[in-house]
């Protein structure tokens, strides 16, 4: 068991609590530069896929597992930023400054879009999210002048100071540059959350009456919030018309939110490393599927819904048994070895009781 003896109160928002913990992040790092070494190309993409996904989970994780903010729209800010970046290169914008505009092109429509949507609270937010999502397939169609309507588009190689970079003729390049990209998130997301703006949010998320009353201006919180969400998940969408190579109107559809959704839940709200896990599991799920459905049934055995049923059953079974997900179940694992031989049966048992605050939200 680890003690961190603090002798400043900036110990508290250190960016790695001990030098142990910094190994660790380090060792971690250094196998991710590794693995084009040690992996072949289909299993380096469905890495790089995984890592996309958990770029578009640290958006969504920002907005609704820290703030507190429910979104089932957030594949049409993915849409955005992947149609945003596409057409800047198209008319001449190098790589190097389409990819970030595209990211702050999605933020600056998410915090327009939030003025009224950020009104309303819990199913009736959900309700108006999923309206962005329906919305965005009708606007994409309409304005086939610039996105291609049905017959989609096909994103340009990535050219950077010469430097050339293709998903499926040099998947090394691609990872690494998807690899630089979720670094930059990851460390973005983490300084947010030791900034008074992160401790902001936290406070709405918990109780929106004890955040004012502390002085947090709610409305002008979840504007940020929902602005700085939608600029990752902006990026991550770039990210995702490369690693797809075509793109249209329904490649960022409504199921695409949902599983977004299902996926910082299974991973874990509110904390960083959920949405890498969650982005595993969807990311390797279907693979893992496929593999069982040949061993068991056959390769010209088609089952309709099958990933669909075992994501959901996956999904009840975390909210059942572990609320906090996968990595809520890892913290406790730590905690019982740290703590052994006097951890308690109880001690990880469910509390029923809530602050009155929170009765009048």
């Amino acid at each position: 068991m680890r003690i961190h003896f603090k002798t400043s109160y900036a110990h508290d928002i250190r960016l790695f609590p001990d030098r142990w913990t910094l190994s660790i992040y380090g060792s971690l790092l250094v196998l991710a530069f590794a693995l084009p070494y040690l992996l072949d190309e289909f299993f380096l993409g469905e890495v790089t896929n995984v890592l996309i996904w958990a770029i578009a989970g640290l958006g969504l994780m920002l907005l609704t597992g820290q703030t507190g903010q429910a979104s089932l729209g957030h594949a049409a800010f993915l849409a955005i930023g992947c149609y945003a970046n596409t057409i800047l290169i198209e008319q001449g914008v190098p790589f190097i400054i389409a990819f970030p505009l595209a990211g702050i092109l999605t933020g600056l429509i998410g915090v327009i879009i939030a003025i009224p949507v950020l009104r309303l609270h819990g199913i009736y937010l959900a309700i108006a999210t999923i309206a962005l999502s329906v919305l965005a397939d009708d606007i994409i169609v309409l304005t086939e002048h610039w996105s291609g309507g049905v017959s989609g588009k096909f994103p340009e190689m990535i050219t950077i100071f010469g430097f050339e970079i293709e998903r499926w003729s040099m998947p090394s390049r691609f990872y690494y540059l998807v690899l630089v990209v979720t670094i930059i998130c990851t460390l973005f997301y983490r300084n947010l959350l030791r900034s008074p703006l992160g401790r902001a949010f936290a406070a709405v998320r918990d109780s929106e009456v004890s955040a004012t009353a502390m002085g947090v201006h709610i409305a002008r919180t979840k504007g940020k919030a929902f602005g700085l969400s939608c600029m990752i998940t902006g990026w991550a969408g770039a990210l995702m018309g490369y690693y797809a190579g075509t793109f249209n109107n329904e490649t960022f559809s409504l199921v695409i939110s949902i599983t977004l959704l299902m996926m910082i839940v299974i991973g874990g709200l509110g904390s960083i490393h959920g949405a890498f896990f969650g982005a595993v599991v969807v990311a390797f799920l279907p693979q893992a599927l496929s593999i069982l459905k040949d061993n068991v049934v056959g390769s010209g055995v088609a089952i309709p819904g099958l990933e669909t049923g075992v994501f959901g059953m996956i999904l009840i079974l975390f909210i059942l048994f572990e609320p906090m997900g996968i990595y809520g179940r890892w913290l406790k694992i730590r905690t019982w070895f740290e703590l052994f031989p006097f951890a308690r049966k109880d001690m990880f048992r469910r509390q029923k009781s809530y602050l009155k605050t929170e009765r009048l939200r």
